[in-house]
């Protein structure tokens, strides 16, 4: 009886090693497949911000200046 319960036994941890060997397949495909991912996630990120237009800044004279209450009436 002893070794029939080692024959599952084993039998066991050969189909629990199976089930490893499967998973770490699995993960390792779809490591890949994140990578795939991210890298053509970051080349559509670097086309819209190339595709922006630069920012500029504008002295717009027509608007109103805030007033210095300190030197408003001393000139």
């Amino acid at each position: 009886m002893l070794f029939n319960e080692s024959i599952k036994e084993h039998r066991t941890v050969q189909e629990l090693k199976f089930v490893v060997a499967k998973q770490e397949a699995a993960a390792a495909q779809h490591q890949k497949q994140i990578e795939a991912l991210t890298a053509g996630l970051q080349k559509v990120s670097a086309q819209i911000e190339a595709s922006r237009p630069a920012r500029q800044v504008v002295n717009n004279p027509l608007e109103p200046r805030p007033i210095n209450k300190a030197t408003a009436f001393h000139n």
